[in-house]
């Protein structure tokens, strides 16, 4: 019986601000990481640019093998890819206030939508529920962060967290791995 494949771990959150500081980056990591994630859902390639491609400015420079940005790029492509759905958001530890960890997830949502706006264009090949995932994760993306709150609320953004991860390879496999299927058939 093989092994389980481990899906490749996203830098830590603190590595990647420290990436984005460095290279100035008028972004938060979260929302390059949602960007990112993005990019990628609505087929766009993880090449040495990504940065430059999902943030639309060239002045940025390519990543560099094995830096903190190539790492998140190549283990966010790695994760998408993964058949046991080892795709995860880069979003603060469960230990971190309320407010700051749902604030972070719509920040991941707003930079979803702007990476997939442009690798997948005006009409994207998307099924009804990857229309209504994409409508929701808009919602989402306008939202506000909530202050500290009860257990309720705890349970809440966990469900919103899992809706998003879910709502983003749901994207994926309808802009990239639908398509490809489609070529091997033919």
């Amino acid at each position: 019986m093989p092994e389980p494949r481990v899906p490749e771990s996203l830098p830590t959150l603190a590595a990647v601000e420290a990436a984005v500081r460095q290279l100035g980056l008028g972004t938060e990591a979260v929302e390059l990481h949602g960007g990112l994630c993005g990019w990628l859902a609505g087929g766009g390639a993880l090449t040495p640019a990504w940065p430059a491609q999902v943030l639309v400015d060239a002045a940025i420079p390519a990543v560099t093998r094995d830096d903190v940005l190539d790492r998140l790029g190549r283990a966010s492509a790695a994760q998408f890819e993964d058949r046991d759905f080892g795709f995860t958001l880069l979003l603060p530890p469960a230990d971190a206030p309320l407010s700051a960890r749902s604030g972070a997830l719509f920040h991941w949502c707003r930079g979803f939508l702007g990476g997939f706006g442009l690798a997948a264009g005006k009409e994207p090949p998307l099924s009804e529920e990857g229309r209504e995932a994409l409508a929701d994760l808009a919602r989402l993306a306008a939202a506000s962060a909530q202050d500290d709150g009860d257990e309720e609320d705890e349970e809440a953004l966990a469900e919103i967290g899992e809706f998003v991860r879910v709502a983003a390879l749901l994207i994926h496999g309808d802009c990239v791995l639908g398509p490809r299927h489609r070529q091997q058939l033919h």
